[in-house]
């Protein structure tokens, strides 16, 4: 009687109309198999095995292209310094060029897949990437290096999105989600590759930098005329662009450079003591809310805000930046302290040539071991490696050399390899449960969290670094008293080395007391290095607590909920309905019993139907496709 009287619930309101985008050119007769699972990927058609071969190549080249003169800048930027007479902010620059044109150039790359086409974005990438390259060859200056960088970026968008593209392209469908992890780890592999080949590019100009430039400029016209020759299948092209979304990337674009730009100069010119470093963080904060009100209230927005208030996507991000702000400690810690104690690209050669294959291991035993169920696994190992390496490398001395760091860098290494492709298969899972509409979200966050999150990690460690040096140093010095017998002998000890070059003994006193101190400054690096290396590991201990705790915490409510189902199927079917008294209701036979209970547990317990599954060809800024969760299926 109380259901019967009450009053009808209110419909929910109904979602806006989906509008469908036209078309920009017919749409082929495809097999079933053959269809792309959305507007942007390419077709899957049979090929054979010479060009699927040929597809995993060029894959490989244009992955490298990519990543490549960004590593090459890092792993020789105090030959470019020298060379070209910049000062180390000046150097900073260089990579914060990179950066900023990557980051935002992902906010554009997914709707130029869809409406014009992946390879027609990245001719124009790297044709420009390439003629920059040959100008800073004929000019030589600052600002070329720093157009040269920005180009980098805009070429490194479209190579990693294609490299994705080409390496799905090289296997049948069955293999889509190994080949989705090793082409996200390709382009991981351009870093510990620059460092190995820059001392002979260095070798054979003479130890000028115009060899790292020729090469870049070969690699890309390369990979230029191997994108323009092997093309990829068709598909579909549909009108997407708004023109809000240029809108909303003119204010997204300048906010993230802004951020870049305090990320890379704020250790530098110190973060507290620099005003113009807070007027950046200002106008980008009024710029990102600019943008962010403007893509809230649109119909087809080109970032999706709401999705940033789940919990889940807010979990997503922190976890992505944690990730790699733990792979910062290889460039921060290990290669910070060996050029402290005087090592150069030579002396490090080796270094990361275990580095490159610790990353070639863990990029294919995540390949080789991918499941759905495997995904979160490989992420806990990966982050038990970072926190083994860091525990293995905080005991240095300045007597350490590259070789005491084999085995916590080539642990290091393997985790870095192995957790990029399992944690963009997470993200690509969460995206595609709203609808293909926010790829571009996922994009962009992807990249944020990856790009962006080594330059916090770097940024982080390195004031942490110089902050723990002070201190220190500090201490040390204090402890350097004069008239302290033991003091008294070392520096004299320092200054009878130089007694055949000072003969002043007042001189050489003197000079003794300041390499003294430099001995001081060195050990206080030395400890300041080893806090880094401790922080590192601590944080990845740390970080994994609070996974485990999570899993946990999802495993115990699936529990209960999987046991309060079972009760409410259980007890409906075992009590039923009490007839009343005296009537002649006969009872139930053994078969409709049966078919009441079998009833009542269907109709407690839905039973979803299977979600379709589609072949994509997904890709760390734009990836598209559920099949990289669940290989081997069939399209829808």
């Amino acid at each position: 009687m109380a259901w019967s009287s009450a009053s009808p619930p209110s419909p929910a309101p109904s979602p806006p109309p989906v509008v469908t985008p036209p078309l920009l050119k017919p749409i082929p007769d495809w097999q079933e198999h053959e269809k792309p699972s959305m507007p942007g990927s390419p077709s899957m058609p049979w090929h054979p095995p010479w060009r699927r071969a040929a597809y995993a190549l060029v894959a490989v080249l244009v992955g490298i292209t990519g990543a490549l003169g960004s590593g090459l800048v890092t792993a020789n930027l105090p030959v470019l310094q020298g060379q070209l007479g910049l000062t180390p902010s000046q150097g900073a620059w260089l990579s914060a060029a990179y950066v900023m044109v990557n980051v935002t150039a992902n906010l554009l790359v997914f709707k130029c897949r869809q409406q014009f086409g992946m390879r027609w974005f990245a001719e124009v990438g790297l044709g420009i990437y390439a003629m920059l390259a040959l100008l800073h060859l004929a000019v030589g200056g600052f600002a070329t290096t720093l157009m040269v960088r920005a180009a980098s970026g805009l070429a490194g968008a479209a190579c990693s999105t294609l490299c994705l593209l080409y390496m799905l392209q090289s296997m049948p469908r069955t293999h889509t989600g190994k080949m989705l992890v090793i082409g996200v780890g390709i382009g991981q592999l351009a870093a510990p590759l620059a460092w190995v080949v820059s001392p002979a590019l260095l070798d054979q100009g003479g130890g000028t930098w115009h060899n790292l430039y020729l090469f870049e400029a070969g690699l890309a016209l390369c990979a230029f005329a191997s994108v323009v020759m092997l093309k990829l299948p068709p598909g579909v092209q549909m009108k997407v662009f708004e023109p809000l979304d240029f809108l909303t990337f003119a204010l997204m674009a300048p906010a993230v450079a802004m951020v870049v730009a305090v990320l890379v100069q704020g250790y530098l010119h110190w973060w507290l003591d620099t005003p113009w470093l807070a007027w950046l963080l200002i106008a980008a904060l009024v710029l990102v809310t600019t943008a962010v009100l403007i893509e809230h209230h649109r119909v087809n927005p080109l970032i999706q805000t709401r999705w940033f208030a789940n919990g889940a996507t807010l979990r997503f991000v922190l976890g992505g930046l944690i990730l790699r702000f733990l792979t910062a400690e290889q460039s921060v810690g290990a290669v910070n302290f060996l050029r402290a104690q005087g090592m150069g690209p030579d002396q490090l050669q080796p270094l990361f040539a275990v580095v490159l294959a610790g990353m070639v291991l863990g990029m294919l035993a995540c390949s080789i071991t991918f499941t759905p169920k495997t995904l979160i696994p490989q992420i806990l190992l990966s982050i038990v490696l970072f926190a083994v390496a860091g525990l293995l490398d905080h005991h240095r001395t300045s007597l350490d050399r590259p070789q005491d760091f084999f085995l916590s860098q080539f642990l290091l290494s393997v985790g870095a390899g192995m957790f990029m492709g399992p944690l963009m298969l997470i993200g690509i899972g969460q995206a595609l449960k709203n609808g293909p509409a926010y790829m571009v979200t996922f994009s962009v966050m992807f990249s944020i969290t990856q790009t962006l999150g080594g330059l916090v990690g770097s940024a982080l460690l390195n004031t942490y670094q110089l902050h723990r040096e002070h201190e220190f140093s500090a201490s040390l010095v204090a402890t350097l008293d004069r008239t302290d017998p033991i003091v008294s002998q070392r520096i004299a000890a320092q200054g009878a080395a130089l007694s055949g070059v000072i003969s002043d003994q007042v001189l050489r006193a003197a000079q003794g007391a300041a390499q003294l101190a430099q001995v001081a400054r060195r050990e206080s690096n030395v400890r300041a290095y080893n806090d880094v290396f401790m922080f590192s590991a601590m944080t990845a201990i740390g970080f994994l607590l609070w996974l485990l705790a999570l899993l946990g915490r999802t495993a115990w409510a699936k529990r209960r909920e999987a046991a309060r189902v079972a009760r409410d199927a259980v007890g409906p079917s075992a009590s039923g309905p009490t007839p009343p008294s005296g009537s002649a209701v006969p009872p139930p036979t053994s078969g409709s019993a049966s078919a009441s209970a079998s009833g009542s547990v269907s109709a407690s317990v839905p039973v979803p139907a299977p979600a379709p599954v589609s072949v994509a060809a997904p890709h760390p800024s734009a990836p598209s496709s559920p099949s990289a969760v669940t290989a081997g299926s069939r399209p829808a």
